[in-house]
């Protein structure tokens, strides 16, 4: 496990539930005043959902796929700055220089610097019960290393929507020291009025941590987007929930709780490790 000095232990977040659309400037100027918005209300992290700049054929500037750092990562990276406080950009479609681009999240530091980015491992290949299907892997290549990272509001552990259905993912981070873990999404209606809280909320008791779920909302050009932000604490209960609509929600990280939850029901210590064991088989292990 990581070894943490100078933590802020008790801090407010930001979730910010975008219904993203094809104009990338108005999507990043939505971001933009959100953030200061955030931050003039204490926010000392602030976490968008997946594909948070662009949904559709970009009609505004910037282009579709970018590469990281970019044209998108450069702003929040001055606005991290501008406020010195951390930003979870959710994800951005990277260019990767193939045909396939990558989901790729990224968290922002204080002092503007990328501290970390993740490209989402799962893909969302799946054909609902009504028929309709969707192919991610069509045009997105899933990464091969899990990501934490340790920072002065503890250590992050980083996913990104469909990667909740898989909950070894989930474990190796939190046997690598993961106390607040992102999942970025933009789940379908569909699925997410059966599936979003409970798997939110197993993964946060499994794990004895905090879970900071921020999902799009509104019709895209191929679904509906379910929305319902969410933050689970250690213990399984939702403490913050976005309404139903885009907006600001806010909630707080408490991380003496955490300790607290861990100690009381140490289900990572319990593990049989002598019988079985989650091993990662990647050219890297989680950072």
């Amino acid at each position: 496990m990581q070894k943490q000095t100078s933590v802020t232990r008790n801090y407010t977040i930001a979730l910010m539930q975008m219904d993203t659309q094809n104009n990338k400037e108005e999507n990043l100027n939505t971001a933009c005043a959100w953030i200061d918005e955030a931050a003039a209300n204490g926010a000392r992290l602030v976490c968008f959902p997946e594909v948070m700049n662009l949904i559709g054929k970009n009609v505004g500037e910037g282009g579709g796929r970018e590469r990281i750092p970019g044209y998108t990562t450069e702003i929040l990276c001055a606005k991290a700055r501008e406020h010195g406080i951390y930003i979870h950009a959710g994800s951005l479609t990277e260019e990767t220089g193939k045909k396939r681009s990558a989901n790729t999240s990224v968290l922002i530091g204080p002092d503007g610097a990328i501290l970390a980015s993740y490209r989402k491992l799962h893909m969302f290949d799946i054909t609902l019960a009504d028929g309709a299907s969707f192919c991610e892997s069509d045009r997105v290549s899933p990464g091969n290393e899990a990501v934490t990272v340790q920072t002065g509001l503890g250590i992050f552990g980083m996913s990104i929507c469909y990667d909740v259905r898989f909950p070894e993912l989930y474990r190796l981070m939190a046997l690598k020291g993961a106390q607040v873990i992102f999942v970025p999404a933009s789940f379908t209606m569909p699925t997410g009025k059966d599936h979003w809280e409970p798997l939110l909320r197993a993964r946060a008791i499994e794990n004895g941590c905090y879970i900071v779920a921020t999902g799009q909302i509104g019709t895209k050009p191929a679904y509906t987007a379910y929305g319902n932000s969410l933050v689970v604490d250690p213990w399984g209960t939702v403490t913050a929930r976005a309404s139903d609509m885009p907006g600001i929600t806010y909630a707080r990280i408490d991380l003496d709780f955490l300790d607290r939850i861990r100690k009381q029901i140490p289900s990572l210590e319990n593990r049989r490790s002598d019988l079985y064991e989650v091993v990662w088989k990647g050219s890297a292990g989680p950072k």
